[in-house]
């Protein structure tokens, strides 16, 4: 008998699938059949593992055109998103500005072309990228921090709201990740090596979480196989949300 794959026969879009965290998640629908378009302003890495759409999310234009080609879809990742440092009192409101519009208008003007498709899905599921960060207190991360606890209330209102539309709605709460975007932080420190460190302790588990662990937590939501569960937080985050370790 032929192996039978998770995602066989659906399809999926993951938004900012050029690199880290969503480029983990769509080679993890790819190589467990699914049809995946990655949506992205760059193509990044995802060459042989998602179909590349040009797509800037900050844009109502851009996120409209590049659901153009697509006429079937079961499963919507919402990940891209951007981050942002400081408390209230360094951020702009230009920065507040360019941070919602993203990581919170930005995923609901996705979804919002995505519900019509995945309404005639009999798989559907949208799983949102959130971060600890909306549960967590964290130091110089205000902006940041606001638009993800957007998310997680986004994400319960959409899973109430469509529940009778046979769509499940989760998210997850990453921990500081390995990624890219991490990266580039570290790079701007006055000491990297410090900074990296600082950012591994603060996890209990002592070290960064890796996109393929958030990866793999995004495909157990998404997959037809939890049809029972919507309107739920995964955390990947080393037990950062409820562990605390004595120094």
């Amino acid at each position: 008998m032929p192996l039978v794959k998770e995602f066989d026969g659906l399809t999926a879009i993951v938004t900012g699938a050029g690199s880290g965290i969503g480029l983990a998640t769509a080679r993890l629908l790819n190589n467990s059949g699914a049809k995946v378009y990655g949506f992205d302003i760059s193509e990044g890495e995802m060459t042989g593992i998602a179909t590349w759409v040009k797509c800037d999310i900050s844009d109502s234009d851009s996120v409209e055109k590049a659901f153009k080609g697509i006429t079937s879809l079961d499963i919507l990742i919402n990940n891209a998103g951007i981050g942002a440092a400081g408390s209230v009192e360094d951020a702009k409101d230009e920065e507040w500005l360019k941070v919602l519009n993203i990581n919170v208008v930005g995923l609901a003007r996705v979804s919002r072309n995505a519900i019509p498709l995945l309404r005639k899905s009999k798989s559907a599921a949208i799983v949102n990228t959130c971060s600890v960060a909306a549960i967590v207190g964290i130091p110089k991360r205000a902006i940041y921090t606001a638009s993800k606890g957007a998310v997680l209330s986004l994400t319960l209102a959409m899973a109430a709201d469509h529940l009778a539309d046979g769509i499940r709605v989760n998210c997850v709460n990453p921990g500081t990740a390995d990624t890219p975007w991490v990266s580039r932080l570290l790079a701007n420190a006055a000491d990297a090596t410090a900074e990296r460190k600082a950012l591994e302790a603060r996890q209990p588990h002592g070290r960064l979480v890796s996109p393929e662990e958030v990866a793999q937590a995004i495909c157990f939501l998404a997959s037809p196989s939890q049809g029972s569960t919507t309107g739920t937080t995964l955390n990947i985050d080393g037990g950062l949300h409820g562990i605390r370790i004595p120094k």
